[in-house]
């Protein structure tokens, strides 16, 4: 078996990595090789020394190749060689002294309740089991925060209307009960009655489904925010991932402590959650500068 091999069997089988990841970090060992035959007249990833892979950085980065993309397929080679330590291929990892390119800190903008009233009240979804489906879709990301692989891979066994709950399968397949508000649990109903019409449904174990009965896509459930939301938000980024930005925003702004949000949004460190806070900072500077006596002389 090769070490390409062997690591994806080790990501998949030890650490409980998804399917989508473990692709992107093989696909990026792919590609380094590729350079390492191109440029270096070898395809032996456990001889590479450091040089090589600055090679590799440099014509990435000349080749308009974003920092944070850059980052990322250094981190897929980083714990490919930690890989082959710990398996002692090698003694030392070539990447041992790499600093990660600096990148920008990207501020994500969450969606206002005004926006969000706009898209769940106001905007007219077409009738049938498409517009049910929809429209519980986008409230079950602004309710729940839950990120658009763990709504895709929902299965129907996973829904508990009884308690109210959902089960979600997080990153390394860490579970989680999230708690569904009865609003939500109304249009589960309606959209589970129109999901028995469907006149073959090819996947009966999952539970958000196109009309054509199968398992919903990364792309379609992407280019269905960007859909609704263009008529209300004139956001450059209108994605599931700002859609639970905006759960975890709101949920803060409206008195949430931190720790209870880090455990809805499946965080394994308060560091992680920390990120949404500056938002509910800027809200508590409205709150503090439009109300302290001080303020207004």
């Amino acid at each position: 078996m090769n070490n390409l091999k062997a690591f994806q069997d080790y990501l998949q089988l030890e650490k409980n990595y998804s399917l989508h990841t473990v692709n992107a970090y093989v696909n990026d060992l792919v590609f380094f090789k590729e350079f390492l035959i191109e440029n270096f007249d070898t395809e032996k990833l456990e001889d590479v020394n450091y040089s090589m892979i600055r090679s590799w950085i440099v014509s990435m980065v000349d080749n308009d190749i974003s920092n944070s993309s850059v980052n990322r397929k250094i981190s897929s080679l980083k714990s490919f060689y930690k890989f082959l330590l710990k398996t002692k291929q090698i003694e030392n990892s070539p990447l041992l002294k790499h600093k990660s390119l600096k990148t920008p800190k990207k501020i994500q903008i969450p969606f206002s309740e005004k926006e969000l009233d706009q898209v769940l009240d106001q905007l007219n979804y077409p009738e049938g089991f498409d517009g049910i489906r929809d429209k519980l879709i986008i409230d079950l990301f602004y309710t729940t925060g839950i990120r658009r692989v763990e709504l895709i891979d929902l299965k129907m066994q996973n829904i508990d209307l009884s308690s109210n709950t959902l089960k979600v399968l997080g990153k390394r397949n860490k579970e989680r009960i999230l708690p569904i508000l009865p609003i939500i649990s109304k249009q589960i109903r309606s959209y589970l009655l129109e999901r028995t019409k469907i006149e073959v449904i090819k996947d009966k174990e999952h539970f958000f489904l196109m009309l054509k009965g199968v398992k919903l896509n990364d792309s379609f459930v992407y280019r269905l925010i960007n859909y609704y939301f263009s008529n209300v938000s004139e956001k450059v980024k209108r994605s599931p991932h700002i859609l639970r930005h905006t759960f975890a925003t709101h949920m803060l702004n409206n008195g949430a402590d931190l720790n209870s949000v880090k455990e809805l949004l499946g965080h394994s460190s308060l560091a992680s959650t920390q990120v949404y806070t500056h938002n509910s900072l800027a809200e508590l500077k409205k709150v503090y500068g439009n109300s302290h006596p001080r303020n207004q002389k």
